[in-house]
């Protein structure tokens, strides 16, 4: 629940502090005093729509925050966790700033946080019903989640399990829809595919091949050429016979090192020297002999051997170009279209198995559709009669209600049940939908009878009502402040309201006074209690807070209120 709420400059209200807590709160003040920025607030702090224009006038930005008390594990607080917050001895915090350009900023549990987290937040916290909620009962879909929280844990998992099945079976019927609208397409892109895989496979192109044949390629249009080089550098490595009394290198370097070794005794220095003209007589011997080698294996029909060579350089070109820039990404094609090839090939296989999926899939989803409908219809009943007995309570004694479910046409996310609530409101009426055959206050009371009866199945930490009397007075005024008192028993209630026969009921009492502060109108929150409470029920019953005759019937009332309710 919320134990406290804080409020600065938004709307009329320049600073606020709510104290709130268990029980039922009602909240009540003079017309443009502020009582709806009370709403406002907590509509902020759950993840509302920001509006630039509810920042009060002057000043730069609204802020709110609120003061939750929550379990330390659980749903909120894993979440709560994972936006790097945290809740403290279990208390959240929660704030809201609101800018008057527009931009907006969230605070969950310390820490910043998207505004969207407040509102995955609000839906486990608060419960919020305004004139625009009540109006949102006339909607089907309302109707339907009314009855799906009253049916409780059983239906909720039956549910879970028709999604789980609804969801497979719309998706494989989708993908069955697009095999078959583009088969033909898939069968001609397949072909096509085939045709090029049969070329690059007849080529059987391999990695850096492109690179090897033009090292080849240039090797073999200049033969004539590395034959007269490596001609020559033998020749004057080693000769096998001397030309025109010119020595070669290997002779040279040998008569080098007689030379040294004949007087190497005298001088040690000379030792390695002579030691390194042998080993350079090696070394040439050795280039000499790959040298021999080389001219050897210098290709005797270079002109035939380049010619496949520029062949086989042509066939790789031209796959270059059909499929990329490069071999790589010949080779990426050829590895890549396999695989596509084999996709497009199973495609005949694979519409045979999801025809067989969709068919199954459609058997159970019709067989969990029947076990939603069928406890959801258990559950109209009990709901309609619960309801019609709190009407009763709520001086609506000749009303009842009814739920009545219709299949739809095709299955929906939500079953096969398209649901609405009736209302009879008077004996010999037909029973019309609630969106028809209810008038404003009517539908409040509606409103309120479905909310306790549903509390006792699926309780909610906090229930915010804002004019849930509208358009309401008298005996019936009363039997909604009793029957807020018994919602207030389960969950924390919050009633913004301007009728005192409600008001009487809370257990904590709020008031909004205006004041004015220069040509800028400023609200405070005040608790009330005794002589002050006294007073704000007679403003609230006759306008006037100091009449003797209203502040007896105040009195009365709260008497009243306090009997009632015990």
């Amino acid at each position: 629940m919320i134990e406290e709420l804080g409020i600065r400059d938004l709307g009329v209200i320049a600073e606020a502090t709510l104290p709130l807590g268990a029980g039922f709160t009602a909240v009540t003040g003079e017309t443009g005093a502020g009582k709806t920025m009370v709403v406002t607030a907590l509509g902020l702090l759950l993840g509302a729509r920001s509006d630039a224009a509810a920042v009060r006038s002057g000043a730069k930005q609204a802020w709110v925050e609120g003061r939750w008390l929550v379990p330390d594990d659980g749903v909120i607080a894993e979440r709560v966790a994972e936006t790097g917050g945290e809740v403290e001895a279990g208390e959240l915090l929660l704030g809201r700033s609101v800018s008057s350009e527009g931009r907006s900023r969230a605070v969950v549990g310390g820490r910043s946080a998207p505004v969207g987290v407040l509102g995955e937040l609000g839906d486990e916290l608060v419960v919020v019903h305004g004139q625009a909620d009540q109006q949102r009962l006339r909607s089907a879909a309302a109707q339907r989640e009314a009855l799906d929280r009253f049916a409780g844990p059983a239906l909720h998992d039956a549910l879970e399990a028709y999604r789980a099945a609804y969801t497979s079976w719309r998706a494989d019927a989708a993908e069955l829809v697009r095999l078959r609208e583009a088969h033909d397409a898939r069968a001609r892109e397949a072909e096509a595919l085939r045709s090029d895989l049969d070329e690059v496979e007849a080529a059987d192109p391999q990695p850096g091949e492109d690179v090897e044949l033009t090292e080849r390629a240039d090797r073999l249009s200049n033969l004539e050429e590395l034959r007269v080089a490596a001609a020559q550098a033998r020749a004057l490595v080693s000769a096998d016979e001397i030309v025109d009394d010119t020595p070669d290198s290997v002779t040279l370097v040998e008569a080098a090192r007689r030379h040294l070794d004949k007087v190497v005794g005298h001088d040690p220095a000379l030792a390695p020297i002579a030691e390194a003209l042998t080993n350079a007589g090696f070394l040439l011997a050795d280039a000499a002999a790959e040298l021999a080698g080389y001219l050897a294996g210098l290709d005797a029909d270079g002109a035939r051997e380049l010619e496949v060579v520029q062949e086989r350089r042509a066939v790789l070109a031209a796959l270059i170009r059909r499929h990329g820039g490069s071999l790589d990404d010949v080779l990426v094609f050829r590895r890549d279209g396999g695989l596509r090839l084999v996709e497009l090939d199973g495609d005949d296989e694979r519409i045979a198995e999801l025809e067989a999926a969709v068919v199954e899939l459609e058997s159970e989803v019709d067989r969990l559709a029947s076990r939603v409908t069928e406890l959801r219809t258990e559950a109209a009943a009990r709901l309609a009669d619960a309801v019609t007995r709190e009407l009763a309570a709520l001086a609506m004694p000749d009303a009842v209600l009814s739920v009545s479910l219709e299949p739809t046409a095709e299955p929906t996310a939500h079953g096969r049940d398209t649901v609405a609530i009736l209302l009879r409101p008077h004996p010999g009426t037909e029973p019309r939908p609630v969106a028809r055959g209810a008038s404003g206050g009517e539908l409040s009371r509606v409103m309120l009878a479905i909310e306790v009866v549903i509390a006792g199945t699926d309780p909610v930490p906090t229930f915010v009502f804002d004019e849930v009397d509208a358009g309401v007075g008298g005996a019936a005024a009363i039997e909604i402040g009793r029957r807020l008192a018994r919602l207030a028993e389960r969950s924390q209630v919050i009633v913004v309201t301007h009728l005192a026969q409600v008001a009487a009921f809370a257990t904590n009492h709020l008031s909004v006074v205006k004041g004015t502060d220069g040509a800028v109108t400023a609200s405070s929150v005040r608790q009330l209690t005794g002589a002050e409470r006294e007073a704000e029920m007679a403003r609230l019953l006759s306008g006037l807070s100091d009449s003797e005759s209203g502040l007896a019937h105040a009195r009365e009332l709260l008497e009243i209120a306090a009997d009632r309710a015990a």
